[in-house]
């Protein structure tokens, strides 16, 4: 059994954002020019059309979808030097040069994996005026080892290894660990793809990164959503679940039967509970 193909989403209004540091991110704005505004962050090693079923699905048909690929991914810039990676403040400044960009007001961030670590980077650089909730997915609150799980303690030097050979099987294992359900052959090999364009720098800088001061950014967070797939097996359930200790406004949502991609393994359900929280 696999899930239903993931054709990739219909091309939305892409556009180009410029950095502080003068590298190029590609972003794309789907959906409903007048309805609530979502930005979608996505995680290590994935890409913009990992969030295929959103910007494609029911979600777009209500809210405005903005999209981008983080610095070392997809489309935009791949420098070849591990201290362009290794800096959270650079990371913050992308994605406050991508709200810039999109002309959006405030927009609720979804987060996914490390995406939840570079919303926490942005908030706690940039304030909470520009953002009108975030949405926590399997999202790393905390650089931890011991809140990290199996899968990604088991790859998390394998992915930056100098051999190629281990570093694609890595790949390839760490990505099947996001899914309960294999995704169709289709869908696998284009999320391969988009993996493997990762520079290796990136899988070398990621896990340096530090993440002082962010419980405070997740204690002061006003509207928190934190969805979390009980089959997850790249971060621990108290990463996502110490959020609700930090802050008692924040509410979970767990879904049975899903690992770290809850958004493409339901993307119904997913879809409808981030329309509704964008709403407010």
């Amino acid at each position: 059994m696999s899930h239903p193909s993931s054709q990739p989403a219909p091309s939305g209004h892409r556009f180009e954002v410029s950095t502080p540091d003068g590298l190029t991110l590609a972003a794309v704005r789907d959906g409903s020019a007048s309805g609530p505004e979502i930005l979608l962050v996505h995680g290590l090693g994935q890409s913009r059309l990992s969030w295929a079923r959103q910007t494609g699905g029911t979600l777009a048909e209500t809210c405005q979808i903005i999209s981008y690929d983080l610095r070392g991914h997809g489309d935009s810039s791949k420098p070849e030097d591990v201290a362009a990676y290794g800096d959270p403040a650079l990371w913050a400044a992308d994605l406050h040069a991508v709200i810039e960009a999109a002309g959006v007001s405030r927009p609720i961030i979804v987060g996914w994996s490390l995406g939840g670590l570079i919303a926490g980077y942005y908030l706690k650089r940039y304030g909470q005026n520009r953002v009108g909730g975030v949405n926590l997915v399997g999202a790393v609150t905390k650089l931890s080892l011991e809140l990290l799980g199996q899968a990604a303690l088991a790859y998390r030097e394998r992915l930056s290894s100098p051999d190629l050979a281990t570093r694609t099987e890595a790949y390839a294992s760490f990505l099947a660990a996001c899914f309960v359900v294999p995704p169709p052959e289709a869908d696998f090999r284009r999320m391969l793809v988009f993996n493997g364009m990762v520079p290796r720098e990136v899988q070398q800088a990621v896990p340096t990164l530090e993440s002082d001061g962010l419980d405070e950014v997740w204690a002061n967070v006003p509207r928190l959503l934190v969805t979390w797939g009980e089959e997850e097996r790249h971060t621990r359930f108290e990463m996502s679940h110490r959020v609700l200790d930090l802050n008692p406004a924040a509410r979970m949502s767990i879904y049975e039967g899903v690992a770290h991609a809850p958004f493409y393994e339901r993307p119904e359900r997913f879809n409808r509970e981030l329309a509704a929280f964008a709403q407010g």
